[in-house]
């Protein structure tokens, strides 16, 4: 297996960015502008919520690593759907959520060579850049407006779910002049085969234009961006899925970083969600590791589409106003 050359700044990158979100979260965020994280007049006691989040995040966890998709394209759907939390607050957590994964990952993936930093470094400058301007216009916009676009969202990403196939070596017969030019190419070793691969990628102007929505997104309603680069790196830049995938969990180190600070700024991160989320997710990834070897994974796949679906019209109709 060859050495990555850029390991080094890899891991570099990931501890700035790792210490960056961590401390301020962990020091409480400052001069909190937010309005608050659940209802005052709400007569529940303080901890009965932390720990129902604790729960249900721990389920969510397992079902994340079963169906393979990020945990926080469940959990801003979801907490934001059927818990009393205020939208920001949500959506800060859950770009943490999303990071946390991204930044467990990272390390190991660049060791491994599968994630490319010539890939992931044009895409990460456009898609953070996009990413605070997008968490900065969620946060502008009337909750009801971002509640109603989160429920669009999510529903566009059970269609491309339901409909999306993969290629694990997509067949590229010629890399564009702009890959070229950046030199974004590799080589990496299938364990399974142990072929070697050398890959190229195409459309990469396109590519790099999509990656300006995925970035508004991300920041917009803090689902982390995995649903979405996969496909964009995979299916239309011809990238494999290995260094798809890989590269996508990379990128959220970066993005939902720059992201996360813009909702750290205005208070809308407190550890009483972030903690035990956190933990929640953690547990429940460690569980879902280990079913992933028995369980079936197309009842997995309809189970997630089924849960995504529901959420998404449950946020739907919360930023409507449609009661039943």
């Amino acid at each position: 297996m060859l050495n990555n050359p850029f390991s080094k700044l890899g891991k570099g990158v990931l501890l700035l960015a790792g210490s960056s979100v961590l401390y301020p979260m962990l020091a409480f965020a400052s001069e909190a502008t937010a309005e608050s994280p659940v209802p005052i007049n709400d007569g529940t006691a303080w901890w009965v919520w932390p720990l129902v989040l604790l729960v249900v995040t721990f389920v969510m966890g397992i079902v994340a690593v079963l169906g393979g998709v990020g945990g926080g394209v469940l959990f801003v759907p979801i907490i934001s759907g059927f818990f009393p939390f205020h939208l920001d607050f949500v959506r800060g957590t859950g770009l943490l959520v999303a990071l946390s994964g991204a930044l467990a990952a990272g390390p190991g993936l660049l060791k491994a060579n599968l994630a490319s930093l010539r890939l992931a470094m044009p895409v990460a400058v456009i898609a953070s850049s996009c990413a605070i301007v997008g968490a900065m216009i969620g946060l502008a916009l009337p909750t009801n407006v971002v509640q109603t676009l989160l429920g669009v969202t999510i529903l566009g990403i059970v269609v491309i779910m339901f409909t999306a196939k993969k290629a694990d070596v997509p067949d590229v017969p010629q890399a564009d002049n702009l890959s070229s030019a950046l030199k974004i190419c590799g080589v990496y070793t299938e364990a399974s085969s142990g072929q070697t691969i050398n890959w190229k990628i195409h459309r990469t102007p396109m590519g790099l234009f999509l990656f300006v929505f995925i970035g508004l997104m991300a920041g917009m309603f803090g689902l982390g961006a995995g649903w979405a680069n996969v496909p964009v790196l995979n299916l239309l830049m011809g990238a494999p899925l290995k260094i798809s995938v890989a590269t996508s969990k990379f990128l959220l180190s970066i993005t939902d970083t720059s992201a996360a600070w813009i909702y750290l700024n205005k208070g809308c991160v407190i550890p009483m969600m972030v903690v035990p989320s956190l933990i929640g997710i953690m547990l429940g990834s460690l569980v879902g590791v280990r079913l992933l070897k028995i369980a079936k994974p197309s009842f997995i796949r309809w189970m997630v589409i089924g849960i995504l679906l529901f959420s998404g019209a449950k946020a739907l109709q919360k930023g409507l106003g449609i009661t039943f």
